[in-house]
């Protein structure tokens, strides 16, 4: 697979601030979103996620087990554009508002396909929104409460695969993939919680079969496979220049693991898999712009940005380099996990070397 040379075409973050405007356009994305993840730095609020499959003013909260909300008293997403998306004013303050006044806000912008359709790959007819150029892709399907396969879009093997139950509440964010290591099919880890990952399952989750370049494979559990029951997935590989998935070994120093990615980091996510419990951390260069980065958002919590400094990374040319010896970024000997999206590739087709800041 190709190069990305200009990965703000594909993932970009957003600042804006509140002002309980009727409609809010959000612009400066450099493309059409079609995953929009909005999260208040400075209040303690929920996560918002909207996709394009989903449609507008439908949520849902990566820290929450809640079903899809359609959330017209605390304001929504009303509109996917072509350089960014709108917010509409809710009735309401409350801790799902997306364009509170006086409030500040992150967006986390994913390109798609701009674009759905139905794949027929996998046993479960799914509908999906795919960019094999950039190795994401958005999956909706209904459940059959059998075993089945579930076609995502991508031309790879996803190393990420997040999963979702739209229509019923109380099950978690099941997340899975390579990235885990282990037997892949077997295990995952939870996106709302802070534990580690869970292995030895029954095939009544993952069926013990490891996604392909084409579908992957559902049990019969609830959370991922329920008669008639809705849900939404989000797929990922990584791609050069663009993104990283991986893994990593914990030093428990300041002078901790340097983590390489090909590129110059513009969004990094880290959890602890093995050997202790913790938070998912969310670093991003349009909050922090110099290093070392410390301004963490935490995908399982509604928690407000921690401005407390105690868990640095530094964003580098090539990647990205742990400075701290907390145990939720780097307890030794754990293994974490890591998704991150680029600002620039190391060095693009142009010859031009991404330098560090």
């Amino acid at each position: 697979m190709a190069q990305i040379n200009k990965p703000n075409e594909y993932f970009n973050t957003k600042l804006y601030s509140g002002d309980n405007a009727t409609n809010k356009a959000i612009t400066g994305v450099n493309f059409q979103p079609d995953l929009v993840w909005i999260k208040a730095r400075t209040e303690v609020h929920q996560h918002n996620l909207f996709d394009v499959i989903r449609g507008v003013n439908k949520n849902l909260s990566s820290n929450l087990t809640s079903a899809e909300a359609t959330d017209n008293q605390y304001g929504y997403l009303a509109s996917y554009d072509t350089d960014g998306f709108t917010t509409q004013k809710g009735s309401s303050s409350g801790q799902w508002n997306v364009n509170e006044t006086g409030e500040n806000y992150v967006a986390w912008n994913w390109l798609a396909s701009n674009t759905t359709a139905s794949n027929t790959k996998g046993s479960i007819t799914s509908t999906v929104s795919a960019n094999t150029t950039s190795g994401f892709s958005i999956v909706s399907y209904t459940g059959t409460g059998s075993t089945a396969t579930v076609g995502h879009g991508l031309s790879q093997t996803p190393e990420m695969i997040i999963v979702k139950l739209r229509s019923g509440s109380g099950t978690d964010w099941i997340t899975w993939g390579s990235i885990l290591g282990g037997t892949v099919g077997s295990e995952f880890i939870k996106l709302n919680l802070t534990g580690e990952k869970t292995t030895g399952l029954n095939s009544s989750w993952f069926n013990n079969t490891a996604p392909t370049s084409s579908v992957f494979t559902v049990g019969t559990q609830s959370d991922l496979n329920g008669s008639g029951s809705t849900y939404i997935g989000y797929c990922f590989h990584s791609v050069k220049g663009y993104s990283k998935f991986g893994r990593y070994t914990g030093n428990g120093s300041t002078d901790g693991t340097f983590v390489y990615t090909g590129f110059k980091p513009a969004f990094v996510m880290i959890k602890s898999a093995i050997g202790d419990t913790g938070q998912w951390v969310m670093y991003d260069t349009a909050r922090d712009t110099y290093n070392a980065m410390d301004l963490e958002l935490q995908a399982e919590s509604s928690n407000a940005e921690d401005a407390l400094g105690s868990n640095p990374i530094d964003c580098l040319s090539n990647g990205f380099k742990i400075r701290s010896s907390t145990l939720r970024i780097n307890k030794n000997t754990s293994t974490f996990i890591y998704m991150a999206f680029a600002e620039q590739p190391l060095v693009g087709t142009n010859n031009i070397p991404a330098t560090a800041r």
